[in-house]
């Protein structure tokens, strides 16, 4: 019969070695457990799908921008959107701004400290709940990310795959074990204890198992199988699309202004700016004509494509792209907002107070690095004039 865990163990030897390694990062400024709360929820916000070594320069400046969430419910979501410019994932920007709204307006400034109320704020799931109330209220919730679930199923020697429903029910009850037997006040301590673990020795590839303080209790390491563990569910192929864009110039190029458009406030990219286009079609004869067909159907105008401007490759959650961006001019019809949420005819040196997607902010570096025009006839490059 196997051992029971040992959760008071494992919470104290945590406590204990993350008094001593705890990195010094720029939302850990009090102990943990009495944090302030609106730095918490904005740090566990970015921190997700995000390195750390990220986080850190967009965290200072957030809080520099918006250091309070009265300031951050006071702001339009497009700042908002132009503070997150880059970070990606911006459904957790959109939400932070809904969610800072709703804590100012039904909570008068202060967020609450039970999980029932703190569910009900957009972008809160399981895991930012326990973040919320270990780390800034000290309260003895689990918590459950990626490095949490890879210690854990190290710990017990988790055999299943870690993205089964029964073996995320199995990993939230070892969470919840481990942070209730904490040491009394000391349940924010031990949540960060075992995530740090995960982050600097219990890594992916290469576990420092030796220098552990938990590895005398691991049951993988105990048998040898630390490195196959977590078990991963193989992966399936990721979709790959061609998409054409257009840097859609009203007139001649770099001497008129071009047109860009914001995408739907939900969904993919909300609510940011972008050069508009689409994905190629099998009925599209080339990218050329994709743009010609995307351009039509998103803003009801005609345009004549010229010369690619660049190439990029971008990577999502679930897909990649290969972005072909192409010069184009204006040829007919006033723009409407059919299948975008607004557009803009701006000056190319003007862009900066849009937000725009990564792959889009690519583009407007090979605009500015590239050929500005035909002084001598105003016509665009690789365009004959008409």
């Amino acid at each position: 019969m196997m051992e029971p865990i040992p959760y008071a163990e494992i919470a104290q030897r945590l406590v204990m070695w993350h008094r001593q390694h705890q990195r010094a990062l720029p939302w850990r400024n009090a102990p943990a457990g009495a944090r302030p709360v609106y730095a918490v929820w904005v740090s566990e916000i970015m921190l997700q799908q995000t390195r750390v070594e990220t986080v850190i320069d967009y965290f200072e400046r957030w809080m520099a921008r918006f250091p309070t969430v009265e300031a951050l419910a006071a702001a339009d979501l497009q700042t908002v959107l132009k503070q997150w410019e880059g970070l990606g994932y911006y459904a957790r920007a959109r939400n932070l701004h809904k969610a800072a709204r709703q804590v100012v307006d039904e909570h008068a400034g202060a967020f609450p400290q039970q999980r029932s109320q703190l569910r009900k704020l957009p972008g809160i799931g399981e895991y930012t709940v326990g973040a919320i109330l270990s780390l800034a209220f000290n309260q003895p919730e689990p918590i459950l990310d990626g490095n949490v679930k890879r210690v854990l199923s190290r710990l017990a020697d988790i055999d299943q795959p870690i993205q089964a429903t029964a073996t995320l029910k199995l990993l939230w009850r070892l969470a919840r074990g481990v942070v209730e037997a904490a040491p009394t006040g000391a349940a924010g301590a031990c949540n960060e204890a075992i995530m740090e673990l995960g982050a600097t020795l219990c890594t992916p590839e290469n576990p420092r198992c030796l220098i552990c303080p938990l590895s005398s209790v691991c049951r993988a390491a105990a048998i040898g199988v630390q490195r196959q563990r977590p078990v991963m569910a193989p992966r399936k192929s990721t979709p790959h699309f061609d998409v054409a864009a257009g840097v859609i110039w009203q007139d001649a190029p770099y001497s008129s202004p071009l047109l860009i458009t914001q995408r739907p406030p939900e969904g993919l990219l909300g609510g940011l700016w972008e050069f508009p286009g689409g994905k190629l079609e099998p009925t599209d004869a080339d990218l050329r004509a994709c743009l010609r067909r995307e351009i039509d159907e998103e803003l009801g105008i005609a345009i004549e494509v010229g010369e690619r401007l660049t190439v990029v490759q971008h990577a999502y959650t679930h897909f990649r792209i290969t972005l072909h961006a192409f010069h184009a001019r204006h040829t007919g019809g006033e723009p409407q907002a059919i299948g975008c949420a607004d557009w803009r005819w701006v000056a190319h040196d003007q862009l900066a107070p849009y937000p725009f997607p990564v792959a889009d902010h690519k583009i407007i570096e090979a605009l500015h690095n590239g050929n500005l025009s035909d002084s001598t006839s105003g016509a665009m490059v690789g365009m004959p004039e008409s």
